[in-house]
C-alpha cells in the first residue's frame, strides 16, 4: 500500500507557519519590499541585498522557499491563480528578468537589480563554501535536485570543482514525468531529509519548480528551497549562456530562443507579446 504523508506526519517549525502567514497578509501594494508586476508580488532588491538574505537564512533555523520570476512566469501566474497564490506565499520572489527590474525602476525603487538564477547559485556556492570570510559557523549543504539525467551530478560536479570547499549533500534527477500536481511522494522526503541539505536548489523549470517547493516544504528539514530553472543546464554546461551585454539590455530570451526554438517559441513569441500589451493597458 502506497503511503500518503500528511502534515502531522512531517510538521513545519513554527518559522515556517509565521513566514507563511505573514506573506498570506501582505498587501503587495502596500508592501515596499515587493512591487506588483501584474499581480505578482517581486522583491525590489540589489543582488547582493538578496545574497546576503539567504546567506543570513542559511546560517539560522527556519524554513524558506525561494521563486526566481521571469516575464513567463508573470504571464502564467495570471492565468494560473493557484501558481498566483503559490508565488505570492514564498518568502522571497527575486526578478529573474530584466522587463521586471525595469518596472521596478518605474514603480520607484531605483535600487532593484536583476537576480538571476544562474548568478545566485554561483554567488551563494562562493560564500557559503569552506573557509571563506562569510562561510557560516554550521557548514551549508547544497543539493540539487532536477535536470535531466545526469545533468544535477554534472553540476555539482562543476561546482565543487569551483569551490573546493562547497559541502554537497547530493544530486538527484528526478523521473521526467512527474506529474505538476503530485502529492508529495514519501520515499523522495525521505531520501532528501536523509541527505540532511541546507539549501536545496530545485531546476525543475517554472511553474513545475514552483508548484513541487509548495508542496514539499512542509516536510522538507532543509532550511532553503530554490527553484532555479535553467540554471542547471546553463552551470553545468550543457547549455550556452547569453553574453552579459545582452542580459543586460533584456535580450536573453533571443539568444535561449535560437537556441532552443521548438521548445520556446511559444513561451517567448507569445507570452512577451502579451507581457508588454498587458504593462502598457496598466500603464494607460
Amino acid at each position: 500500500m502506497n503511503r500518503v504523508l500528511t502534515p502531522t506526519q512531517v510538521r513545519p517549525t513554527q518559522g515556517t507557519t509565521d513566514a507563511l502567514a505573514r506573506r498570506q497578509t501582505i498587501s503587495y501594494q502596500a508592501d515596499e519590499a515587493r512591487v506588483d508586476i501584474l499581480g505578482v508580488g517581486v522583491n525590489a532588491q540589489p543582488f547582493t541585498t538578496a545574497l546576503d538574505t539567504l546567506t543570513q537564512w542559511a546560517s539560522q533555523p527556519g524554513h524558506y522557499r525561494v521563486s526566481t520570476c521571469a516575464v513567463y512566469t508573470v504571464m502564467l501566474a495570471r492565468e494560473n491563480s493557484a501558481l498566483q497564490a503559490t508565488l505570492s506565499s514564498a518568502d522571497m520572489v527575486t526578478a529573474d528578468g530584466m522587463p521586471l527590474v525595469w518596472l521596478q525602476h518605474i514603480a520607484g525603487h531605483p535600487q532593484a537589480g536583476r537576480v538571476y538564477g544562474p548568478d545566485l547559485m554561483h554567488a551563494l556556492c562562493a560564500r557559503t563554501a569552506a573557509d571563506t570570510d562569510h562561510t557560516p559557523d554550521k557548514p551549508v549543504r547544497h543539493l540539487f535536485y532536477g535536470g535531466q539525467a545526469g545533468v544535477a551530478q554534472q553540476l555539482a560536479d562543476r561546482l565543487q570543482t569551483h569551490y573546493p570547499g562547497l559541502q554537497i549533500a547530493g544530486a538527484i534527477t528526478p523521473p521526467p514525468d512527474m506529474p505538476i500536481d503530485a502529492p508529495p511522494d514519501p520515499a523522495v522526503v525521505e531520501q532528501l531529509n536523509a541527505a540532511q541539505a541546507t539549501i536545496i536548489w530545485v531546476g525543475l523549470g517554472s511553474p513545475k519548480q514552483d508548484f513541487w517547493m509548495a508542496t514539499y516544504r512542509p516536510f522538507l528539514h532543509a532550511t532553503i528551497l530554490i527553484g532555479v530553472g535553467a540554471a542547471f543546464d546553463i552551470l553545468s554546461g550543457n547549455k550556452r549562456q547569453a553574453p552579459r551585454w545582452m542580459q543586460r539590455h533584456g535580450l536573453e530570451w533571443s539568444f535561449r530562443l535560437m537556441q532552443e526554438p521548438k521548445r520556446l517559441w511559444r513561451r517567448y513569441l507569445i507570452y512577451n507579446p502579451r507581457f508588454l500589451l498587458a504593462v502598457l493597458r496598466r500603464m494607460v
